[in-house]
């Protein structure tokens, strides 16, 4: 626990083809952001296109990248919130039904979670797991377009439903290399979710904005209409072919290839101003190649075009390319290319953006982690503290629950969620209580006090009249 606010520490953690990157954070419930505490990034040589297929080399990645974040915050945290990407990455969109036995046929909270709960043992493919599964919208009783239903009367409760899932084998290994670094996974989330916790509005998120996170091994989509995510998908081309294409054209190392392209990188001819002659050394003592500078852009540009035609491809074939009304946001270490969004706004005929991460508390190291690069690892963070920032009065909320007497907390939960549950709950736990849970007992505990406050002021009100007869009285006695 930080000793300044008594909050949770967390570990985020992006494992990521060409870094990997850990973040130690701990929420600034002033300003709903996330103070940044330590970070740590280290090369990473064991993954594939967001899949990893060398454990000890990722291990000793995540090691060292752990070990930075840990030596400037000077705090340890074991506990890991952690991304996951790859093209193994699918999405599945099913319907679910169930009745509602409630006496008053009123929708509860726990009809919705009991709904979720049963589309989680649907049949899937073999060798796959469930990552995510993301309501679109429910259905009461034949009415359609509902996104809260809860409250409602009704005798039958539907929902459409977006599954995402991923290749069993892949998802073990992520975890596996992570508990081999000495760490415990307390969430793991598909990437570009975790991005769009970082870069995106929610203005956005409601009229329709598609995240295009162009990493080194992937890109990843994520798209939100009316605040739901309504798409992902993960296409197996990053920056690190564009270096590849760098280094063969020109026939450099690989190293002085990404040098290269990062130091003098456009990706769009259009936004060319000068075409200097870069010197790029030789080959073991061989004479310096001169490149004019629209050369190496036209070599980016081809392949980002490439890439942003995939994403153009799986918009239009999802159908939901013309309900982007606030176009895309591209982040990721690849767009820092210069022309990078204009290149985007142009092939995808939409207006973009660069997602620069927000949410972040100036108290911490803000300017270290507003980059692009870091898009996923600041959007794992917040989604470690969703729970605490989704809720208005999360300052309230948060210090409600440490505060209350941790008997009736511990009996309400049994009586009403828990049923059946036998065991003090710790303050550790308390990080993982649903935020339904951690509302109801402060509306519980607002209801008692507020019921409190009324018959207090109605026995002051009591005694101010009996004050009042009893003196009247006295006056009477006087004739």
């Amino acid at each position: 626990m930080n000793d300044e606010h008594n909050l949770p520490v967390k570990l985020a953690l992006d494992v990521g083809t060409t870094k990997i990157c850990a973040l130690i954070v701990t929420p600034d419930i002033n300003t709903n952001s996330v103070k940044v505490l330590g970070i740590g990034v280290a090369e990473s040589q064991g993954l594939n296109r967001g899949v990893v297929v060398n454990i000890d080399k990722t291990v000793n990645a995540i090691k060292e990248a752990v070990g930075k974040a840990t030596q400037q915050a000077g705090i340890q945290p074991t506990k890991v919130v952690a991304g996951i990407a790859g093209d193994h990455i699918d999405i599945i969109q099913k319907n679910h039904i169930i009745t509602i036995t409630n006496p008053d046929q009123e929708i509860k909270q726990s009809d919705v979670d009991r709904l979720i709960s049963e589309a989680t043992k649907i049949q899937i493919q073999p060798g796959r797991k469930i990552l995510h599964i993301f309501p679109q919208e429910f259905i009461v009783d034949d009415q359609d377009g509902i996104i809260e239903p809860v409250g409602m009367s009704g005798t039958r409760l539907e929902a459409k439903i977006m599954i995402t899932t991923g290749m069993a084998t892949a998802i073990d290994n992520v975890y596996k290399c992570i508990q081999r670094a000495g760490l415990e996974v307390e969430d793991l989330i598909l990437e570009p979710l975790a991005s769009s916790y970082a870069v995106l509005e929610d203005d956005e998120k409601e009229v329709g904005v598609a995240l295009v996170d162009i990493g080194g091994g992937t890109t990843d989509i994520a798209v939100f209409i009316d605040n739901v995510i309504r798409f992902t998908k993960v296409i197996a081309l990053g920056g690190n072919q564009l270096t590849d294409d760098v280094r063969k054209v020109l026939n450099i190392v690989k190293a002085e290839a990404e040098n290269i392209k990062k130091t003098y990188g456009y990706c769009y001819l259009n936004t060319l101003h000068k075409n200097d002659i870069l010197q790029i050394p030789g080959i073991a003592g061989r004479s310096p190649i001169q490149v004019h500078l629209s050369d190496l852009t036209a070599i980016l540009q081809a392949r980002m075009t490439e890439i942003l035609n995939f994403v153009d491809t799986a918009l239009i074939d999802a159908g939901i390319k013309d309900n982007l009304g606030a176009g895309i946001v591209i982040t990721g270490g690849t767009t820092l290319l210069e022309g990078a969004v204009e290149l985007a706004s142009d092939t995808l005929h939409l207006p973009a953006r660069l997602g620069i991460p927000n949410k972040i508390s100036s108290a911490g190291l803000s300017q270290e982690v507003e980059n692009p690069i870091f898009s996923t690892a600041v959007g794992l963070a917040i989604y470690g503290y969703r729970n605490y920032f989704q809720n208005k009065n999360g300052k309230e909320t948060f210090q409600q629950t440490q505060l209350d007497n941790q008997e009736d907390f511990h009996k309400y939960i049994i009586d009403d969620h828990y049923n059946g549950y036998n065991g003090k709950i710790e303050e550790s736990d308390l990080e993982n209580i649903n935020e339904t849970v951690v509302e109801t007992v402060i509306q519980e505990k607002t209801k008692q006090e507020k019921k409190e406050a009324k018959e207090q002021k109605k026995k002051e009100s009591k005694e101010k009249r009996k004050s009042f007869f009893e003196s009247v009285k006295e006056f009477f006695k006087q004739f």
